[in-house]
């Protein structure tokens, strides 16, 4: 037997119309307490608890980006399409949710792909309290605009500063998941 929402209680009405489209009476009853025990209530404590992670997490790494435009990145800005480190958060949680000790088990290297080339951003260790269980490897992508290349050329000039460059991130990303006391591969992820 499928329980419904319209048919969750032990009103006589719901069993009534059962027994018209000839359901046992005995099964009746003991389908519906074993749903009553078996369905467990939602979390709401569990639920909340991940997104204040989820959002922690996504404050980490824009402060990464932050900290990182002008020492390794060479810029004044940069511009992060919307809910990219949201997503990419959810990723990470999602990938650390399999893990022993969850996110805290986690070091993750955030790095930035210019040209083919990656450069390295930050090291963010979840807490340093635990032994690291996976690593992360996050790769951020530039985005390929050609005008962006035209106005960085134009902006050269005799007036600009070498910190007036803006940086675009694509929506893309990588993220690889190594885990540090296995023999099993890596994980990819892709975003887009």
């Amino acid at each position: 037997m499928v329980a419904t929402g319209s048919l969750s209680s032990k009103n006589p009405a719901s069993i009534s119309e059962l027994l018209d489209r000839g359901y046992h009476p005995e099964s009746l009853l003991s389908d519906f307490d074993y749903w009553d025990y078996v369905v467990p209530d939602p979390n709401l404590n569990e639920v909340i608890f991940e997104e204040s992670t989820c959002q922690n997490l996504v404050k980490m790494l824009e402060n990464c980006l932050s900290e990182s435009k002008q020492t390794k990145l060479g810029c004044s800005k940069v511009l992060v399409p919307e809910k990219l480190t949201q997503r990419i958060a959810q990723d990470v949680l999602r990938l650390s949710s399999t893990e022993p000790c969850g996110l805290r088990g986690c070091v993750m290297h955030v790095n930035f792909e210019i040209e083919n080339v990656c450069k390295k951003l930050d090291r963010i260790v979840c807490d340093s309290s635990v032994v690291p269980t996976f690593e992360l490897t996050l790769v951020f992508k530039q985005e390929n605009c050609s005008w962006t290349r035209f106005r960085d050329f134009f902006s050269r000039g005799r007036f600009s500063s070498g910190f007036r460059r803006t940086l675009i991130l694509s929506s893309g990303f990588r993220l690889v998941k190594k885990k540090l006391y296995s023999l099993i591969g890596t994980t990819v992820i892709e975003g887009s």
